[in-house]
Parts: C-alpha cells; structure tokens; sequence
C-alpha cells in the first residue's frame, strides 16, 4: 500500500490551518488517514510547525513518500538532514553518539533563529499598534530579499521566515523648521525703523544695522517656510487601505475610490443603498457582495479602534454577523 504523508487542510474560510498526515494515496485530501504527527499554520508570521520528529523519522524510513510542502517541511525541521547522517552511521563514517550530537546542534540553531524571527514579530506589532494610536511613527518597510521572497522551495525553508522589516529612518520634519518665521516676522521691523519721526539718535543706529543684516538670513529660509504647508497638505488626501474591512478586496477598493470613497471616514458616512448602487455599477459579480457591515467596520476604524475590529472581524463569517 503506497503511502504519502501530506497536508490535510482545516480552519475556516480564509483563516486556513493544515495538519501533517500519513494517509493513503488513494483517500481523500480531507478524508480517512493513518496517524497524526503533526500541524502547519502558515498564518502567523513566521510560521508555526509543530512536528513530531521521530514519527516523521520513522515513517520516513519505511519508504513514506512526502509531499513537495512537506518534504520543505521535514527539512526546516531536520528531519532530512538526520536521514543524511544515519545514512552516514551505517557507513562506518561516524557514530550514533556523534550523529546525534550534530543533529540536536543543528537543531537548537534552528530554533534560535525561529524565536528571534517570533520576538521580531513581536516588535512590529508594538510599533504597529503606537503607529495607529499616535504614539510612534510607522515603521518604513524594506524590500525582502530574494530568499525571503521565495515561498516554498526545495532549498529554502518553509515560509516561517518572514522578510525583516528595519527600523524606519526618521525622516528630518521640515515642519520644525518654521520657527524661522520668527525672523521673518522681524524683517517689516526694517521698515518700520526708517517711518519713525524724530529718531535719528545715534545709539538706534546700530540696530538698524543689526537688522538689515539679519534680512538676507530670513530671504535664505523663506523659500523652506514656504514650501512646508505644499508638503502638509499632500498627506491630507492619502487614502486609507479599505481592505482591512472585512468583505472589502483590492477590486472593490478601487472602484470604492473612483466613486470619492476613499477613506474610512467616507465609508463610515456612506449609507448602505449608496455602497451597493456603486457595487452594481461595477458589475454583477461585485453586485452580490453584502455591503451592510462595512460602514459600521470602518466607523471603528475611523476612530481607531482597531481591537474592537479585530475582535468584530474574528468573530464574524466574512463580513457577516454570526447568529
């Protein structure tokens, strides 16, 4: 009876969680299997792989074929590489005492990095959550890697690794720099001085000189001041990712934006008759989405309640109250 051991896929719609079986190749991805060694959630970030080496070791060794995911998975874990070094053993070339010295080093290097990979998720998501809040700037992201990039290969480890994502390079405010203002304001003074009648007192002089040489310093910064309210009023128009309300995709985002909602604040005033007529002009196949919890969703994070919306989004059928 050939075997395989491969995925057998759980959890719900959009939320998928996968357990690592030995089955037959003739039943069912979803149907009868022999054992259980293990599960793979590829939703988190990095990764989470819970396998049980020896029972994948076994199997393994009595001509269990894996899968192209799951063969990416036994090597992450090392179960190919003490394959390599048993093979290694019964050739004379080391001991089991020796093999099995290098695969729990192997092994423990292993899992560092995986727990530094999990306390640098961590991290972004505190800074994520003082981004939304106000109290941290967010985060500029950094383009991953080809080794990153790449999801499942058969000489790349599974997608546990997620690409690094640096610290944002604080990005020098121009806005601070409008306390030159200040000397601009004292410029008219200039003027001023010579429109004084019965002021010509030598020791006054000197401080019609001071200003006169302290106007070129306020022409040099003027051009900045001026620029800085162009540079505020771009961010003003940015649009919101509309994505995050759940039901809403990159599509129906789109035409969301062509018909003047852009931003959460739009999408929590629009009436439901009103998301639908945009909907049904896009085509039936946007047509006979359900559009009714959407404003609610982004009233919430409109006002930055992104827990509340998370909690709503997790308890929810794609957009849909449970009963």
């Amino acid at each position: 009876m050939p075997v395989k051991i491969r995925l057998a896929r759980r959890g719900r719609t959009k939320r998928p969680f996968y357990h690592i079986i030995i089955a037959d190749v003739r039943s069912p991805r979803d149907g009868r299997f022999i054992e259980k060694i293990g599960s793979y959630n590829p939703m988190t970030k990095p990764a989470t792989i819970d396998l049980d080496r020896d029972k994948a070791f076994d199997w393994l060794s009595k001509g269990a074929q894996p899968t192209e995911t799951v063969k990416a998975i036994l090597k992450f874990k090392g179960v190919l590489y003490r394959k390599h070094l048993q093979r290694g053993v019964k050739k004379g070339a080391l001991t089991q005492e020796e093999a099995d010295q290098k695969l729990q080093e192997w092994i423990d290097a292993k899992e560092a990095k995986v727990a530094a990979r999990f306390e640098e998720t961590r991290k972004e998501k505190e800074a994520f959550w003082k981004m939304v809040s106000g109290e941290a700037k967010a985060p500029k992201a950094k383009a991953a890697s080809e080794e990153d990039a790449a999801p499942f290969r058969e000489d790349a480890t599974p997608a546990e690794e997620g690409a690094e994502a640096p610290e944002a390079e604080e990005a020098a405010p121009v806005v601070e720099e409008a306390p030159a203002a200040e000397v601009t304001e004292e410029a008219p003074a200039e003027e001023a001085a010579p429109a004084e009648e019965a002021a010509p007192a030598a020791e006054e002089a000197p401080a019609v000189e001071e200003t006169k040489e302290e106007a070129p310093v306020a022409e040099a910064v003027a051009p900045a001041v001026e620029e800085a309210p162009a540079k505020e009023e771009a961010p003003a128009a940015e649009a919101d990712d509309l994505k995050k309300i759940e039901g809403i995709g990159p599509k129906i985002s789109e035409h969301l934006s062509e018909a003047g909602i852009a931003t959460f604040s739009a999408l929590a005033e629009s009436s439901v008759d009103k998301i639908k007529e945009i909907l049904t002009a896009a085509g039936p196949r946007y047509a006979v989405h359900d559009p009714t919890t959407w404003p609610m969703q982004a009233k919430m994070a409109a006002e930055g309640k992104w827990d509340e919306l998370q909690k709503w989004q997790d308890e929810s059928d794609g957009g849909k109250p449970i009963d």
